[in-house]
């Protein structure tokens, strides 16, 4: 075979390969790429060759880069230097989007080990990274007999909402999960993924009161390289990660006024921009949220607009407190003994008649969650095959209510209670303790130090008066 037929029949063996492939001139300027770089990059050829390869923005090559004589030099290209190798990285497409792709490169050298360029190739597995997330989940909350994707509960306040899973996971309308801190909002959410018309799209979620403003905004939508101090990088959002899937925004009653119209610019427009960018893009996302809070009550105090509570409140779903639905709490001990016993090794059998007794009668402010750490804490502590009272946490233990001065629920969820008010008792009840506080009040710790911040709480003088 002729050299011109060989190398005719080598470009056709490069352009059938999945893998985007680029050969990359030491000067770092693309000088040939394959059918496939194109489809995954959105550039064609012509578009593509002897531009400067950093217009993939690629984030793991940051670490390669320095700038040599007012011009960027890839350090692949230095004696001794190691290849990159099955390295996962973002790249930027044409159209501003990102992609997930695994990068190989290699230095590419003749034979006097002159370098002559760099070969790459760039492997699609952004559905790789989706299936990671689902094995990730199931792994967490396996089907069992008596569970609904991870939920626990046979009676009939339960049933309901298992049906309202059910019809909402038909449909692609807003889901709002509604119920008091530690209920299972997030399996929820969860599940309405799982068994829903998005099921094969990704799902992606975010705790709306765990980030400040300006992180919050970022996290959401994403920003460009520059936008703001340490912005090194460019970044996708969690909009834009769960296009075509759904995303689920929990405490969205703590999402700020200056973000809320932007999300509601999302919910009705479908499109955003990223932080320090002005081209928008567009996302096709089902939108689930929850909230322990009384949003009308804040919709009073203008601190949530009416209009996004409109656009989210369209299909609700009450979950019911564990003091409502008490039948289900020997399945709920049986479930986390059986997750437990798997997880340590132990071979506990169950709670004794005394502490089943006990169970069935305390309030469980903290709901699943206290129950879960409860067991939890006696799996610790036990060394036989029954748990006793002897081996519950000591506020439990006591079985007294009163230990208990505020309900957290009613401090949380009340509407004649202040915000303001409520936390500064919970403050003092707790001596200072942020972490106790905001147990008393079912938020976070980070809630709570936000509140403080926002009401001007000043915690050496309350303590004091």
């Amino acid at each position: 075979m002729k050299e011109h037929d060989m190398n005719t029949f080598w470009k056709k063996i490069v352009n059938t390969i999945n893998d985007g492939l680029m050969f990359i001139g030491p000067e770092g300027r693309i000088l040939m790429v394959n059918k496939a770089f194109e489809t995954l990059t959105g550039y064609d050829a012509a578009q593509a060759m002897g531009m400067s390869c950093t217009m993939l923005g690629c984030d793991a090559c940051e670490r390669f880069m320095q700038t040599r004589k007012n011009s960027i030099w890839c350090k692949l290209f230095e004696p001794g230097q190691q290849d990159m190798k099955k390295c996962r990285c973002l790249i930027r497409r044409k159209d501003g989007s990102f992609l997930q792709v695994l990068k190989n490169a290699s230095v590419l050298r003749d034979e006097n080990q002159v370098v002559v360029g760099v070969v790459e190739t760039l492997t699609d597995i952004s559905e790789l990274a989706k299936l990671d997330e689902k094995v990730l989940f199931l792994s967490r909350h396996f089907n069992q007999e008596d569970e609904f994707y991870g939920i626990v509960g046979r009676s009939q306040p339960m049933r309901q909402v298992v049906e309202m899973i059910k019809k909402a996971a038909e449909s692609t309308a807003p889901v709002i999960i509604l119920g008091e801190s530690g209920t299972g909002k997030e399996l929820v959410a969860n599940a309405i993924h799982l068994c829903g018309t998005r099921k094969n799209g990704p799902f992606v979620q975010l705790n709306c009161a765990a980030l400040n403003d300006a992180v919050l905004e970022s996290e959401l939508f994403g920003h460009v390289k520059g936008a703001f101090t340490g912005a090194f990088n460019s970044r996708i959002g969690r909009f834009e990660a769960a296009n075509h899937g759904d995303i689920f925004l929990d405490e969205i009653g703590d999402i700020p006024i200056s973000l809320q119209t932007k999300l509601l610019r999302v919910l009705e427009s479908g499109q955003f921009e990223r932080v320090g960018d002005i081209s928008p893009i567009r996302t096709d996302v089902r939108i689930i949220t929850a909230t322990n809070k009384n949003l009308e009550n804040l919709i009073q105090q203008d601190r949530f607009r009416q209009d996004l509570f409109f656009r989210i409140n369209v299909i609700p779903i009450h979950l019911p407190p564990l003091r409502e639905r008490k039948q289900d709490i020997p399945l709920l001990t049986r479930t986390f003994i059986r997750r437990l016993n798997k997880k340590t090794g132990k071979t506990i059998q169950g709670l004794d008649n005394s502490t089943m007794a006990l169970f069935m009668d305390y309030p469980w402010p903290g709901n699943i969650r206290e129950l879960k750490n409860a067991m939890e804490y006696a799996f610790v502590v036990a060394d036989h095959t029954t748990i006793g009272r002897h081996h519950l946490p000591r506020q439990l233990a006591a079985g007294n209510i009163a230990n208990h001065p505020q309900d957290a629920t009613q401090t949380t969820l009340s509407p004649a209670t202040d915000e303001k008010t409520a936390l500064i008792q919970a403050l003092k009840q707790s001596r200072g303790n942020q972490t106790q506080a905001a147990r008393r009040l079912n938020i976070s710790r980070v809630t709570v130090w936000n509140r403080m911040k926002k009401y001007g709480i000043d915690l050496t003088r309350e303590l004091s008066v």
